[in-house]
């Protein structure tokens, strides 16, 4: 207990704590539970464990409305700019701190940050710090765990493990190398630990997340511990976790952006890239043989990934989901990520989030090619720039509405807004309204049903929609590979030695089941060739899905044209809507596109600054480059 109340003290004095350390300490002494009783059997343990679980950051629910693609791939509506991806926006890289977030809407920093079920007083940095010392609090008592089988100790540490690791991960890739904390600080020592480089902090999360791997289950529902809670284990830490943070953060560390600053190039580290791909490749082995209950959802169910309708609130994700934190309380995406979608003339609430047409554009044809020029017709992949709609990606339709999309499938009782039953998108069009509704020509629909607005009530009580978007999925891992096994052996054909399929095998997995063609072999032949294409894959699997702004940092292309660039897509109908007709088959005159705005961006904004505060407390906590 003396070590515990030291570690929160020392959590309070940092600043990166839980607000609710000074109502601990001031609780009554009879009323904290002893270290021997808390530890000293399974499901005790388990009990101070499964609060790691409530550190998690709901990116996707966090906030009334809610911001996580900081790329060139999303934009927002004009009506408000509290949001971080508008700061981002204007350079503002300070304003993921709450000091800079008057309205707490980032899940980045937060003045309240708690482990029960408020989903508005969460946040990466404030309960992230308390879960590394929460993790090695556990850690360092392992010890007192005697009332306990091997498995059951296995399943503790391995939690554990897997907490301390992630969390370091997910501080590295937004800030770069720090401290690597894993023992408890005492609370009464000068605080010296330096800030690691990029790779060094690699290793020592690899190695938490390797030693997390080899003691915890593919499935709890197949271990003795996990039988008291049988079918409601999916969201405890398993194998298949660790492995898939184990990957990425080798592949992380191997990307040109980490290589840089570790000391290498700025080229990929082919030693980090082949352990990326040994251990995704172990993970895709597990999965693909059935030995882990995890597999690709058929497209039809695509969109259970991202949310559910009709199942109570059931929590998205299926078996494609890898990690994902708790959900907190039924109804709570109706307020109101299920709105930020919709223009207000069909919904309710003024901040939208919008894809950006030059994003969309990676979205190519359904034959597996790229579009080169929107503007102009390309005989080779079939696309006319009069039909810009015809013969995309399946993934198109099912993410992005565009103009002339049936909207609203029931009645609209004022006859005046009827014309808003399908998407006016075009130049000039109903739902081209900036400040409520698109700047872009687009809407994003990934993560709502079409139904989602004021006349169908998709996201009515009754409907129970649940919008949860998951840290990790399936088809991100087989994304990562061929990434890392291009990069470990040079080509599209590299592969690990733990695994069948090569790394262009990996990307023609995903395209299958989305109904895409494979790679065509002309991107074969050079990696770099190749890389365009696991690129775009990557922006077209993975869109939305808070991926881009860490992508492009890593490869070293977030200040660089055309990443800087948003823009919009303008043209004019050439007929009127024809509720008969198929809207991929309208079509369109003089179509081109506008830059929206330019981010101006340089080696700084490659990462994110860290608090002036924090880095006052001791010299050896350096502030990163240009901040």
């Amino acid at each position: 207990m003396k070590n515990r109340i030291k570690l929160l003290v020392l959590v309070c004095s940092l600043s990166f704590g839980v607000t609710s350390c000074s109502d601990f300490l001031d609780r009554d002494p009879q009323s904290l539970v002893s270290d021997k009783d808390a530890f000293k059997n399974f499901v005790n343990f388990q009990g101070f464990t499964e609060e790691l679980y409530h550190t998690i950051p709901d990116f996707t629910n966090g906030y009334w409305t809610n911001s996580f693609n900081w790329g060139e791939d999303e934009i927002q509506s004009t009506a408000q700019n509290f949001h971080f991806g508008v700061k981002i926006d204007n350079g503002d890289f300070w304003g993921w701190q709450r000091n800079f977030d008057g309205w707490q809407a980032g899940w980045m920093d937060r003045n309240n940050n708690v482990t029960n079920d408020d989903r508005f007083a969460k946040s990466l940095w404030g309960l992230g710090w308390y879960g590394i010392r929460k993790a090695n609090l556990g850690l360092a008592n392992l010890d007192k765990l005697t009332d306990a089988t091997q498995e059951e100790k296995d399943l503790i540490k391995g939690q554990l493990l897997f907490f301390r690791g992630w969390y370091h991960f997910m501080f590295m890739q937004y800030f770069g190398g720090l401290p690597y904390i894993d023992t408890v600080l005492p609370g009464d020592e000068k605080l010296t630990l330096p800030r690691l480089k990029y790779s060094e902090c690699a290793d020592k999360a690899a190695a938490d997340f390797r030693a997390a791997a080899n003691l915890l289950p593919t499935d709890w529902d197949n271990t003795t511990a996990g039988k008291r809670t049988l079918g409601k284990n999916q969201l405890r830490i398993n194998k298949i976790m660790a492995l898939g943070y184990l990957g990425k953060n080798y592949l992380w560390a191997g990307s040109p952006l980490m290589n840089q600053v570790s000391g290498g190039s700025t080229s990929y580290n082919v030693e980090y890239c082949k352990k990326a791909a040994e251990a995704f490749g172990e993970l895709l082995s597990l999965t693909e043989s059935g030995a882990a209950p995890h597999k690709l959802v058929p497209f039809a169910q695509y969109y259970t990934n991202f949310y559910t309708t009709g199942q109570n609130w059931q929590i998205p994700g299926g078996t494609e989901a890898i990690f994902r934190g708790p959900y907190y309380g039924a109804n709570n995406s109706n307020w109101g990520t299920s709105k930020q979608y919709s223009p207000l003339i069909i919904s309710e609430g003024d901040v939208k989030f919008l894809p950006t047409s030059n994003y969309v554009n990676n979205y190519g044809m359904a034959n597996g090619m790229p579009i080169k020029d929107i503007t102009k017709a390309d005989p080779e992949s079939g696309y006319n720039p009069e039909f810009p709609w015809k013969g995309r990606d399946p993934r198109f339709y099912n993410d992005i509405v565009f103009d002339g999309v049936r909207m609203v499938a029931g009645s609209i009782p004022n006859a005046a807004e009827t014309n808003n039953r399908y998407a006016n998108l075009h130049t000039g069009g109903s739902y081209r309204d900036i400040a409520t509704g698109s700047r872009t020509g687009y809407l994003l629909f990934k993560f709502v049903p079409r139904t989602a607005n004021k006349y169908d009530q998709g996201y009515s009580y009754d409907k129970s929609l649940n919008i949860k978007v998951p840290y990790m999925r399936l088809a991100d891992i087989y994304l990562m590979y061929a990434e890392a096994a291009a990069q470990a052996y040079g080509s599209a054909l590299g592969k690990s030695s733990n695994y069948s399929k090569t790394s262009v095998d990996a990307i023609n997995v995903i395209r299958e089941r989305a109904g895409v063609s494979p790679v065509n072999a002309k991107f074969l032949g050079s990696l770099d060739t190749y890389m365009e294409e696991v690129r775009r894959e990557r922006a077209v699997e993975l869109s939305f899905e808070g991926h881009r702004f860490n992508d492009l940092r890593r490869w070293l292309l977030i200040s660089k044209s055309p990443y800087t660039l948003k823009k919009s897509i303008e043209f004019d109908r050439a007929a009127p809507i024809d509720p008969a007709k198929d809207p991929k088959d309208n079509r369109v005159l003089n179509l081109r596109e506008t830059t929206i705005l330019e981010r101006k961006f340089t080696e700084k904004h490659n990462w994110l600054p860290l608090k002036v505060n924090d880095v006052n407390l001791y010299v050896e906590f350096g502030q990163n480059p240009g901040w």
